[in-house]
């Protein structure tokens, strides 16, 4: 008997490590997965100065526990830095058309799994064909989202593959296409940039509509998965990890740079993304009509 309780209270610790492993990588929901979407909505302060950023990190799939702070941190700086405000949510019942209304950019910060409910997506895709601004960062990309149909054919234009693990972590070559744009414009020709890197199906460039921004060199670095005897070659030829497009009135920009926090204090990225919040809320470059 007393083998047995010693090997019960083994596997109970063993378990509840394993759990608590789990959750200390942000992969809770990826193993236990969640598909909540409130109903009732944040209380949004009476005065929201312009330019207005919703900043919605909710994670019902993986959550980049040091990403988010990041994102948030960096844009609740830009907005103020412009006059503007910032609200943090991670409640989807922010997204009905009269709270909405209020911002001119909506940033999914790696905003991850099914996070909104048909209502709130219908309302989200009435905001930004009406003239409001998205900005995507990183785990918005990824294929948590592959659900929603439109979302990844309008705003991503692939379905994301995987992304490297030999080793996760690597510096390569960005590559600014299109210097023209306000999110490039304060940007070098290349820069060296660590990152987790993405790979979809195919690249945002074969989406009618997109703006190809930035691009990875992949010969700069070891474009491959591997791991527990799996192995994915995650070569795209023509690799863009940034780019735009029109969404009826709206504009629309997505990045999947942004695993780590420490991306949000380079100085390439930062421009990158005060960039694309001035455009994203119409505060520089060309409308969409």
């Amino acid at each position: 008997m007393r083998i047995l309780k010693r090997i019960l209270i083994g596997l109970l610790v063993l378990t509840a490590l394993a759990l608590g492993g789990i959750y200390k990588i942000g992969a809770w929901n990826l193993v236990f997965p969640n598909r909540t979407h409130e109903t009732v909505p944040p209380e949004l302060p009476a005065d929201l100065p312009h330019p207005a950023v919703l900043l919605f990190s909710k994670t019902n799939s993986f959550r980049h526990l040091q990403g988010i702070p990041g994102g948030l941190m960096l844009f609740e700086n830009a907005a103020k830095a412009r006059g503007g405000s910032t609200f943090i949510t991670e409640n989807s019942a922010v997204f009905s058309p009269e709270l909405l209304a209020r911002f001119d950019t909506v940033v999914f910060n790696s905003a991850s799994g099914d996070v909104l409910g048909g209502a709130q997506e219908a309302a989200f895709i009435a905001y930004l064909e009406g003239g409001g601004g998205w900005i995507g960062i990183h785990a918005a990309g990824d294929s948590s989202h592959k659900d929603w149909k439109w979302y990844i054919e309008t705003l991503i234009g692939g379905t994301f593959i995987a992304h490297t693990m030999d080793p996760q972590f690597q510096e390569a070559t960005l590559v600014v296409e299109d210097a023209g744009h306000p999110a490039t414009k304060n940007l070098p020709a290349t820069w060296r940039h660590s990152e987790e890197w993405y790979s979809w199906d195919k690249s945002a460039r074969d989406t009618a509509g997109m703006r190809v921004l930035v691009r990875v060199d992949e010969s700069t670095y070891n474009p491959h998965f591997s791991m527990f005897g799996s192995e994915k070659d995650l070569r795209m030829q023509d690799h863009p990890m940034v780019w735009s497009r029109c969404v009826g009135k709206g504009r629309a920009l997505y990045s999947g740079l942004g695993h780590a926090g420490e991306a949000f204090e380079t100085p390439e990225y930062k421009a990158l993304l005060e960039g694309a919040l001035d455009w994203t809320a119409g505060l520089d470059g060309d409308g969409c009509e």
